[in-house]
């Protein structure tokens, strides 16, 4: 069983920036996608962004330019900078561990972003 788990959420004014941490029980490694997902309330979950093992990131389009998403293997960690927050933004934030190619994944507990004046 991979246990992740989330840190870095909170309160934030729009505008603002967070850096969101996620680190996995497993050595990570390159066949494993890492991604972030996030779940507004009475929404459903939705993709934000990924980094595979091998070969590009990819984004939501609502966070392209905005968020930047960064692994290091070394730690078995994933990160999530998020700059320019807006109110759409507030969410639970989840982070996701997919093996290449199998329908294999797992899920962290999730944190918390607040973007609010």
């Amino acid at each position: 069983q991979v246990q992740l788990v989330e840190s870095g959420g909170g309160l934030v004014q729009p505008g603002g920036s967070l850096r969101l941490s996620c680190v996995a029980s497993i050595r990570t490694a390159n066949i494993h996608t890492m991604a972030w997902y996030r779940q507004a309330p009475e929404k459903q979950r939705e993709f934000v962004a990924a980094v595979p093992g091998h070969g590009s990131t990819r984004y939501a389009d609502s966070v392209k330019g905005r968020f930047t998403i960064s692994r290091d293997n070394a730690k078995n960690t994933v990160y999530l900078q998020m700059n320019s927050l807006q109110p759409d933004d507030t969410a639970v934030y989840y982070c996701n561990l997919a093996y290449f190619g199998t329908n294999r994944n797992y899920w962290g507990q999730g944190t918390q972003v607040t973007v609010s004046s």
